[in-house]
């Protein structure tokens, strides 16, 4: 069974909007909770765009789900995470002048820079996730640093136009997530996933999560957020099940 953990920081981008107190994001993920989802997923960026440091302590207290804490390696926000103490965080690169996360991030590049997040991490009993590419060399990365998980970016795939491209990228995923589930790691995907690309990556059994924000919150603007919360834990249910028929 696929689970599904809701992005909030969209309703936070229309509050932050015109500074104001609404929508209220803890109240959104209170709701999606609600409609069955499995977890919670806010980003604490460094610049504060979306979520801010009060979303992140009314939600540790609210909601009933996971929590799953998506953040730059940086010390700040480290700290915050150490003080709060989320279910898992998931480790992201940052960029401040992107419009939202670009790409995976490069383990590979800083392993014992890694290893010491997790280890304080774990110090505090909190499970690390590696937003990375579905590489070999990644996937090779996070299990030296001692990280407990993988989110794989899916965000290409659910770009691509091209027929021959998307087979390729999707072929891609699908051996990425077989060898990370050989070597141990739980396998999360997300990035770019809407009600019309999901279905695909429903199919790959080895994949336990799915995080999704921006197409929920965008079909709740006209469907409202329960409803939009059902229709892709539905969607994500059937395809599951279609696929081992």
């Amino acid at each position: 069974m696929i689970t599904l953990n809701v992005n909030i920081d969209h309703v936070a981008t229309v509050r932050n909007a015109r500074g104001g107190v609404e929508p209220e994001p803890v109240e959104a993920a209170l709701i999606a909770e609600q409609a069955g989802a499995t977890g919670i997923v806010c980003h604490l960026r460094e610049d504060r765009r979306h979520i801010k440091d009060r979303d992140l302590q009314l939600l540790r207290e609210l909601i009933q789900t996971k929590l799953d804490l998506e953040m730059g390696a940086n010390e700040e926000i480290i700290n915050i995470a150490l003080e709060t103490v989320p279910d898992l965080v998931t480790i992201v690169p940052e960029n401040r002048m992107e419009l939202t996360t670009e790409g995976g991030l490069n383990v590979n590049e800083d392993i014992p820079r890694f290893t010491n997040l997790v280890d304080r991490m774990h110090g505090k009993d909190i499970e690390v996730s590696f937003f990375v590419e579905p590489l070999k060399e990644q996937i090779d990365a996070v299990l030296k640093a001692g990280g407990d998980m993988v989110e794989f970016h899916t965000g290409v795939y659910a770009n691509l136009k091209d027929k021959n491209s998307i087979e390729r990228e999707f072929a891609k995923i699908r051996e990425a997530c077989e060898y990370a589930n050989s070597a141990g790691l739980k396998i999360a995907a997300g990035h770019g996933l809407n009600y019309f690309n999901t279905q695909r990556i429903c199919t790959i059994p080895q994949i336990n999560e799915l995080s999704i924000g921006h197409s929920i919150i965008s079909r709740a603007v006209f469907f409202g957020l329960e409803r939009a919360v059902k229709d892709m834990f539905d969607l994500i249910n059937y395809s599951v099940i279609k696929s081992k028929r």
